[in-house]
């Protein structure tokens, strides 16, 4: 194309600045359409019912309600109450990259429930997996925080954790469930159940 090569820079910079934004555009596109397949299957997993009760009027042999899913909206302690919300918030947070904060929290609710002889062994896994500073699944915590639950860690007790946690819950209830409450996986999974809901 002799055109785009003219002597004029600003022409092929300009082309330059489209074509990239236009690559950037199709990569955004292939995450949205990535999401929407991993959160579909994650569904059909977690609600045997879903798919039939979308494409049927029977919204009665869908698990997930309408009614449900609007409650989700209300606060994040009400969708992490929910086993469903948990599973659509956590797809949600791995679109995003930041999928560690769910794990950690669940992780967190479940050594509270842990018997005290192994107590332990959960605390020196969730440390090694969600806070030593090169954890895999690394949270976004502070270093006097990171320090604080390490000692706590060693010397573990049901709520070793405690605080750590409470700065990630905060953290999604600021950052990611006001993006999630926005996004088209929710509002079309909510817009999908009210329609059944109303035939």
């Amino acid at each position: 194309m002799p055109g785009l090569f003219f002597s004029h820079n600003n022409m092929t910079e300009l082309n330059g600045k489209e074509d990239f934004k236009l690559a950037e555009g199709k990569v955004h596109k292939k995450k949205q359409k990535a999401f929407a397949a991993d959160l579909k299957d994650y569904l059909k997993c977690m609600v045997p019912h879903i798919e039939s009760g979308i494409k049927t009027s029977n919204s009665r042999s869908a698990m997930l309600s309408a009614e449900e899913v609007t409650q989700w909206s209300q606060s994040l302690e009400k969708l992490l109450s929910s086993q469903s919300g948990q599973g659509v918030f956590r797809e949600f947070l791995k679109s995003e990259f930041s999928e560690e904060n769910i794990e950690f929290w669940l992780a967190c609710e479940d050594y509270k429930k842990t018997k005290s002889d192994h107590l332990h062994g959960k605390a020196e896994r969730i440390y090694a997996e969600f806070v030593q500073s090169d954890a895999i699944k690394q949270i976004n915590i502070d270093y006097q925080m990171r320090e604080a639950t390490a000692k706590k860690a060693q010397d573990p007790t049901h709520t070793s954790f405690d605080e750590a946690q409470k700065t990630v819950y905060i953290l999604m209830e600021r950052d990611s469930y006001p993006r999630f409450l926005k996004s088209k996986s929710y509002l079309n999974l909510l817009n999908q159940l009210q329609t059944n809901a109303s035939k």
